[in-house]
């Protein structure tokens, strides 16, 4: 008792389909190509899927999510974000009243009652919150500034579903929307958020730019994105190379090739759009009347933003942006399991000289003297395979670390094989240096 369970690669729910191609047909349709941050969550057993643009997110890709989420949370609430939770079904009336029921064409996905009434699930939830706020009717600039935010299931009726977790119909994205109580304030907001996401970013690791963005079908007057560049990406770039200016394509006018501000020509590049920005004026809050008291006692407007993450998005654009070909890497902060543990083969020298016994000892003090740990780590139970195998598993799958026992284990005292996959290097160590590497190790 006390003692954590030890997790058994044997019984983790991962269907692994490691030696499968990237052939076309994963998803029951021909020739489709696959993108390898795709291929690789197939492969690697972290999605499976259910339907066009619809995947079951397995175990190890829902831990990722829940590491991801946490730290969103702790960025949002460091800028004073309380969360929320919205309903999916979303009152047709509401979208009519904004005009958004007609503008969003056939991506929305529309449903009715069994009293006929209109709905539609959410693929953002402007209205709805807006309609939250204004409920609140004696709403004071004391209040101000509010800042909701919710991580939810979001629905959208792609034309073309494809990339896995990439550009799919169903999907989880964290979306903030503040209130404030001049322009002025909402653009000091528009910042704060827009440092949030930086620092976000920033701690996966992962090499973002914000550029200028159209506000498209959310509307308002100023719109960011937040890019991963990347082959696949569907937005086309462009960048100054001392990073003066960056902007979407579809925000220019004609092609633009000096920057406006050094003169340089800009480059070209594409990118995966894993957050957005917008200032949103009263363009929502004029429609709900959400308003306020100010410190005159009169009733005003709130001053609106919306913020979106795409939660499903960074996983899979951060797998395409760091991993290779064949093997999954994932920012460190929030990879599945940052250990696996791999004892010698059944039969062999290592496994007589109680090796397996030594490096489950290992297993065991770690969890005791890192407790944060404890559930992060896992042993490859599969001692029918040799370490070779079952190294090539765990690289293909992106464990930051690999702890093995092997040939070295009969010292005095026993070496443990360590391999560090995000520094790309292999460590000799006792079980004091094993636990001292991997106290730096942070988990959300």
């Amino acid at each position: 008792p006390g003692r954590a369970k030890r997790l058994r690669v044997s019984q983790l729910f991962q269907p692994l389909n490691l030696q499968a191609g990237g052939e076309a047909g994963w998803d029951g349709r021909a020739a489709e190509p696959l993108c390898r941050s795709q291929k690789l969550m197939l492969q690697g057993g972290l999605i499976h899927p259910a339907g066009p643009g619809c995947y079951c997110y397995l175990p190890p890709t829902v831990r990722a999510m829940e590491k991801l989420v946490k730290v969103m949370d702790e960025e949002m609430q460091a800028v004073g974000g309380q969360k929320v939770n919205m309903p999916s079904l979303s009152s047709a009336e509401l979208w009519r009243a904004s005009g958004r029921w007609d503008r969003m064409g056939p991506e929305l996905f529309r449903l009715a009652d069994r009293h006929g009434k209109g709905y539609c699930l959410g693929p953002t939830h402007e209205e709805a919150v807006t309609e939250l706020v204004a409920a609140q009717s004696n709403l004071s600039y004391k209040q101000l500034p509010l800042r909701l935010y919710q991580v939810t299931r979001k629905f959208r009726d792609e034309p073309k579903p494809r990339f896995g977790l990439l550009r799919s119909r169903e999907f989880y994205m964290k979306d903030m929307y503040t209130f404030d109580t001049s322009e002025e304030a909402a653009r000091q907001t528009y910042d704060l958020v827009c440092d949030a996401y930086r620092s976000l970013f920033h701690r996966l690791g992962l090499p973002f730019v914000k550029v200028r963005a159209a506000t498209g079908s959310i509307g308002g007057t100023m719109s960011h994105e937040f890019q991963l560049p990347a082959d696949v990406g569907e937005d086309r770039l462009v960048l100054c190379p001392h990073g003066h200016f960056a902007a979407n394509v579809e925000t220019l006018n004609r092609e633009q090739t000096p920057c406006p501000t050094c003169g340089e020509k800009l480059t070209q590049t594409r990118g995966i759009e894993v957050g957005h920005t917008f200032y949103l004026g009263t363009k929502y809050s004029s429609v709900s009347n959400a308003v306020f008291y100010s410190p005159e006692n009169k009733l005003q407007l709130a001053e609106m933003g919306c913020y979106g993450l795409g939660v499903t998005r960074i996983l899979a654009a951060s797998i395409e942006v760091l991993s290779t070909e064949d093997s999954i890497r994932w920012p460190s902060l929030i990879a599945p399991y940052q250990l696996c543990f791999i004892p010698p083969k059944s039969g062999s020298k290592e496994e007589e000289e109680e090796g397996a016994a030594l490096l489950e000892q290992v297993y065991d003090d770690l969890a005791e003297a890192l407790p944060h740990l404890a559930g992060d780590s896992v042993l490859d139970d599969r001692t029918q395979l040799t370490i070779g195998k079952r190294l090539k598993d765990a690289k293909k799958l992106g464990y930051p670390y690999v702890v093995i026992a092997g040939k070295r284990v009969c010292e005095d005292p026993p070496v443990f094989e360590v391999w560090n996959q995000n520094a790309g290097e292999v460590l000799f160590l006792t079980k004091e240096g094993v636990i001292e590497l991997l106290s730096k190790v942070q988990v959300p």
